[in-house]
């Protein structure tokens, strides 16, 4: 895989600051996959992997009344959300971390539920489910999403895409492989809707990008950049039923 240039890199963390959430998902896809959680403590112990400036992490202090440990390992990132949870009175309850997944110092089993969205794969589906697993308390649940293949033979610039983000991508037979080989429990699992790409992430995407090519007209790097950025959106509209982002819920046995 090719390692992006440092000017990409910038454009890349110019863009995606500036949306609601840095991956695909929406509060109603929040509430579903919570709601698979049966029987979380009334007010549960989270641990939110990969939360960018917070997105998901504000759907789930809505949606549950216990603490939030927000991680990221990109500090401007965590910097936004920590002024975001200041500004909406939240800090007694989320505390927002710079830290990598992979290297976490968190006591075992501290946790009732662990939420990730679209950043697990980055470690590794089966070394992340390991780590998640040793950092829930007996009946704890792990909510996840990762991107899965839907159909075979995508349009070559799919697939391209893909084998440059994450060429390890497979199917949901996978996963669910991967879950039982990790000894969780399967609680359920669902596709995330269109509205769940749009509504909160590509639509503002594709605004930031118009919004910086007028203000880096002159920046021939900076508008290649946004151009390969840019091209994201479209690719969904043109081969999204060849693939998918899917929420897994798992329980941790007792």
């Amino acid at each position: 895989m090719a390692e992006p240039t440092p000017r990409f890199s910038e454009i890349f963390f110019e863009v995606y600051a500036a949306l609601p959430r840095q991956g695909p998902g929406n509060r109603q896809s929040a509430a579903r996959a919570l709601g698979l959680c049966r029987d979380l403590p009334p007010s549960p112990a989270v641990l939110d992997l990969g939360c960018g400036v917070g997105g998901q992490t504000l759907h789930l202090a809505e949606l549950t009344t216990g603490t939030i440990v927000a991680v990221d390992r990109h500090a401007p990132w965590i910097d936004q959300l920590r002024r975001t949870v200041a500004q909406r009175g939240l800090s007694h309850r989320i505390r927002p971390i710079v830290a990598d997944i992979a290297q976490l110092l968190f006591a075992p089993e501290s946790f009732d539920l662990i939420w990730s969205e679209g950043a697990l794969y980055n470690l590794g589906i089966a070394r992340a489910l390991e780590l998640c697993r040793s950092l829930l308390g007996p009946g704890g649940y792990l909510c996840f999403t990762d991107a899965v293949w839907r159909k075979p033979n995508p349009p070559a610039p799919v697939q391209a895409s893909f084998d440059l983000d994450y060429p390890d991508m497979g199917w949901t037979t996978g996963v669910l492989a991967t879950i039982e080989r990790c000894e969780f429990q399967l609680q359920g699992h669902f596709p995330l809707p269109d509205q769940a790409w749009w509504d909160d992430f590509y639509t503002p995407m594709q605004q930031r990008v118009e919004e910086l090519r007028r203000k880096l007209a002159t920046d021939g790097e900076a508008l290649a950049a946004l151009e390969r950025i840019g091209r994201e959106p479209e690719l969904h509209r043109t081969g999204s039923e060849y693939y998918a982002y899917e929420f897994f819920v798992v329980r941790r046995g007792e």
